[in-house]
């Protein structure tokens, strides 16, 4: 694994290894054995850290790697744990445990962001950089200290704390799917009407505005076209909810 050649002050808090490796332990349980690995699953490309041979260096290689750990051992959970599911049914509960709602969670109940060494002020991200970041922590959990060991990390700090199968199987994980689903059955016509509405916001914002036969059922506002169409057909949803 290559190292970070040093450690730039950033507009978040700058850690030093002593009080990393503590955070690290008192999140995961384990102490780590390659600190540099940690210091990369908390760094923004904003950095713009290069490794030795120069390639960019941030977090998204772990967050890519964790996430693969992470649905591996969910997946592995699931099946162990639910001997009558079948393939979609195990698809759809990794699905809802691993979603970005429900990471983002995790990385928040965490407290990873304070960790982050960013060039851009924390509150300007988005949720999903809480998500983000405990995918970088899983990848880099793996890296130092192997397969069965961050499978226990997993297991103790997200499996036992937070997942529970009975309420999982009730819940929704695109209320814009099962929107457009219902709609298509019952051959009503819809529309979101999405437009870029930043106002005096620092970030881009987005509005949408969803009908159902011409008639406006729910209006919502988020950080992504995606995000406000999904809160929008939640709203939705629950307007229209003895209907479904």
């Amino acid at each position: 694994m290559n190292r970070i050649r040093k450690i730039f002050k950033s507009r978040s808090t700058v850690h030093t290894n002593e009080e990393l490796s503590s955070a690290i332990k008192n999140i995961t349980g384990l102490k780590p054995k390659d600190i540099c690995l940690y210091e990369t699953a908390f760094t923004h490309k904003s950095m713009g850290l290069k490794t030795d041979v120069g390639f960019p260096q941030s977090y998204e290689r772990l967050e890519f790697l964790g996430d693969a750990i992470l649905g591996a051992v969910i997946a592995e959970y699931i099946f162990n744990e639910v001997p009558s599911g079948d393939e979609g049914y195990l698809t759809k509960m990794r699905s809802k445990i691993v979603s970005r709602e429900h990471l983002n969670e995790l990385g928040q109940d965490f407290g990873l962001i304070k960790y982050a060494k960013t060039q851009v002020p924390t509150r300007n991200f988005g949720a999903n950089i809480h998500g983000n970041l405990f995918e970088a922590l899983v990848g880099a959990v793996y890296l130092d200290r192997g397969y069965v060991t961050c499978k226990k990390f997993i297991c103790k700090k997200v499996v036992v704390p937070y997942v529970d199968i009975e309420k999982l199987e009730g819940k929704v994980i695109s209320y814009k799917s099962l929107l457009i689903e219902w709609c298509q059955k019952h051959k009503k016509k819809f529309d979101y009407n999405t437009y870029e509405d930043s106002g005096a916001d620092d970030v881009k914002h987005f509005s949408v505005k969803l009908t159902i036969d011409k008639k406006v059922i729910s209006k919502a506002r988020a950080t992504s076209k995606k995000k406000a169409e999904e809160k929008a057909s939640k709203r939705a949803y629950f307007a229209l909810q003895d209907k479904f």
